[in-house]
Formats: structure tokens, sequence, C-alpha cells
């Protein structure tokens, strides 16, 4: 039975974006069935996705942050200075509704996502430093998402920064102590890593949930509001998502980073984590409903695009190395 469930762990960690889609699509005809994922419910949930990651973290993730503090700091500079700017610019060019506005902003102002250290693995990049940037940016987050929305969405909205820098401390940096502490109790026992084998699928049910949610929320203005409401805003995350790993390319050739570098900077300033922008739009954005509703749609997207330029990033690598079997 153990092992049924970690094939299907994997099975889930592989075509996360396919079972998050299915599931919102489902929700989308059966909207009453994740009426429940509403306010602390969710937040729970968001916290067990959180706890997953501290889980898998060790000592030797977090020494990366003394040992390599340069290449930390540039890519926490471009993560917390790329995304949220891009989302101000989109949100002030396309003029969009101050419900969706909130939710590209909260996107834009959010921490670097859990699945990008998947990602950088996948396209051969700089894991290391994937993981270094997800704890940094994952501990600056209750300072900077809050003093970030307040400075992007002041003006749409009152922003709770101390209760936005509460809920952030809650919900992130205690499930990822509480990980972290266990890792370090228990990670020579035997039973240990078949634990941690269990978190990958553990954690996209648990995003699926979330955005299940969300679909339930938001169904009756989609309902009312037609195709063109998703498109739109599907056509926003596209953009912001997509120039995210397009300038977090760039903010790495500046830096002068190698090629592992540049791919894994590109997929963490791309990639946020747009689980916890939903659950900070549900909680502090309740006037909004749609709010969320970016929030949604980036949870699937960035999994999907993730995998997408993952797959790029090897096909240069193979067209690089047919190039070099010709040349000999």
């Amino acid at each position: 039975m153990l092992k049924i469930f970690q094939a299907l762990s994997q099975c889930l960690a592989h075509y996360t974006s396919l079972f998050v889609i299915g599931i919102a699509v489902v929700t989308f005809f059966f909207p009453h069935l994740f009426d429940w994922v509403r306010g602390n419910t969710q937040t729970v949930i968001l916290g067990i996705i959180m706890l997953t990651m501290g889980l898998t973290l060790t000592t030797a993730d977090f020494k990366i942050l003394a040992r390599r503090p340069l290449d930390i700091f540039i890519g926490a500079c471009a993560q917390f200075v790329i995304m949220p700017c891009v989302a101000y610019l989109l949100v002030h060019v396309w003029h969009l509704d101050p419900a969706l506005a909130l939710g590209i902003l909260l996107v834009g102002c959010c921490p670097g996502g859990v699945s990008s250290n998947i990602m950088s693995y996948l396209c051969h990049g700089d894991v290391a430093f994937s993981v270094g940037m997800t704890c940094a940016s994952t501990l600056l987050a209750p300072v900077m998402t809050p003093l970030l929305m307040q400075l992007t969405a002041g003006e749409i909205i009152h922003i709770d920064a101390v209760g936005m820098f509460t809920n952030i401390l809650i919900v992130t940096i205690l499930p990822v102590a509480i990980g972290c502490t266990l890792n370090y109790l228990y990670s020579r026992r035997t039973w240990f890593p078949t634990l941690q084998s269990l978190m990958p699928g553990i954690s996209v049910t648990c995003l699926a949930i979330i955005v299940g949610g969300v679909i339930s929320t938001v169904h009756d203005d989609l309902v009312a509001r037609g195709l063109m409401l998703f498109l739109w805003t599907f056509a926003v995350v596209f953009c912001h998502n997509s120039l995210g790993y397009l300038l977090g390319y760039m903010a790495g050739r500046l830096a002068r980073f190698n090629t592992a570098k540049k791919r894994t900077i590109s997929i963490e300033v791309g990639m946020q984590n747009a689980g916890l922008a939903t659950v900070l739009a549900t909680n502090f954005f309740a006037a909004q409903p749609l709010a969320v509703l970016p929030c949604a749609i980036s949870c699937a997207w960035h999994s999907i695009s993730g995998t997408i330029l993952a797959g790029i990033y090897l096909k240069c690598d193979m067209q690089k190395e047919n190039k070099r079997r010709e040349q000999k």
C-alpha cells in the first residue's frame, strides 16, 4: 500500500499542472465540491504545503545563504524588484479592473514558488542556488510582500500591512520552521525518507484543493461574465510570468552568471508562490472576490510554463551537443 502512495506521489509531482487544471475544470461544473475551502481552512492547507517544503530542507540548504551571499542577494533583488514592477506596469497599461489588479499585484509581490526547485533540476540549473533563492525569498516575504503591496496597491485599496505580515509568518515561516526542525531531529530514522517521498503528492493535492476553492468562490462571476473574463485574466498572467522569465534571465546575464545560474534565476523570478497569493487575497480582499482569480490561474499556469521552459533549455543543450558532435 505504501508503494502505491509513493508511486501516486511521484505521478502527481510529474503531472502537477494537469491535475490542478483537472480539478479546476471539475469544480467549474460542480462548484459545491470545494465550498468548504474558505478562510481558515484555506490557510491551513497552504500551511501544509509549506510544511512539506520544510520537511525536505536540511541545514545544508540554509548554509548556501552564508556561502554564496552575493548570488542570493542578486537573486532576491531580482525577485522582489522585477515581478512587482512588471505587475504594476501591466495593471496600468491594461487598465485592469481593481479586483483583478489586486490579484496580479499580489502574485508579483509574493516570494518564489516551491516547484521552481524541481524545474531548476529538470533543466540542469543550479539546484543549490534555486533552493537558496527560495529560502531567502520565503524568509523575506513577511516584510517584503506587505511593503511592496503598500507601494503598488495602496492607491487601489487600504492594505493591512501588519495583518499581512502576521498572516505570512503563520502560513509560511512557522510551517517551514516546524518542517526543518522535524527534518533535523528525525532525518536519520529509517522511516523519514519514506515520509519525505510522499510530500510532493501531498503538496500538489493541497495546491489543487486551493485552486478548487478559488474556482468555487468566483464561479458565479465566471458564469455571468463569460469566457472573456478568464481569457483576459489569463493573458495578463501569461505576460507577467513570461516577462518574469525573460527579465530574470537578463538579470543573470548582467550579473555574469554561468548558464546554470541564469536558468535558475529566470525560473525563480518567473515562478511565484501563487498559493500564498491566493490565501492573502481571500483573507485580506474578501470584498473583491475576483482578486483570487489571477492567483488561481497563476497556480496552474506557472507549473505548465515552468515545465515548458525547462524543456526549451534542455532542447538548447541537445542542439549544442549535436553541433559539437558534427564538428568532431
